[in-house]
């Protein structure tokens, strides 16, 4: 059986074995010195039989960190897609979408003008600001060879 009740101090609620009553404990969240109330009818928690195991007495310490400031953001939000870009008149950049030639190749079909002409027409001719050709090289993993091809650097408003 278990005794839970609040710290005095920071009203975090705890909860403790029975047979702690009576002793003194640093509470987690605050670190100040608690006494374990005696078990009554109000602040005693009747567990089940395998919370008897002694996996389940297992004292486990946790913190919780505490910042003295505003909270920072550990993730930062990644750039918004064309499509939100181009509505967005609020913000507007200069950005910049490479199309390499070997991305739009499928069996038998070379999708390069289409999937370069679906990117500009996305963009607009009023936020266009330059297409470039560029050129490189990259490792064919099944042959093993040096290989060159081209593409599109578009840089554009958005």
């Amino acid at each position: 059986m278990d005794i839970v009740f609040k710290c005095p101090n920071c009203r975090q609620e705890l909860e403790v074995d029975s047979g702690a009553a009576g002793q003194l404990l640093s509470c987690p969240t605050c670190a100040k010195n608690i006494t374990v109330p005696t078990p009554d009818a109000t602040n005693l928690k009747v567990g089940l039989a395998s919370h008897t195991s002694a996996a389940a007495k297992e004292e486990k310490h946790f913190s919780v960190p505490v910042t003295a400031g505003p909270s920072v953001p550990l993730i930062k939000k990644s750039a918004p897609p064309l499509e939100v870009a181009a509505k967005d008149t609020g913000n507007r950049q200069v950005r910049i979408k490479t199309i390499r030639h070997t991305d739009c190749k499928e069996v038998g079909h070379d999708n390069f003008d289409k999937v370069v002409s679906e990117a500009l027409a996305k963009i607009g001719e009023a936020d266009l600001i330059s297409v470039n050709t560029i050129n490189y090289s990259y490792l064919e993993l099944g042959t093993q060879k040096q290989l060159t091809d081209f593409g599109v650097l578009i840089v554009y408003r958005g």
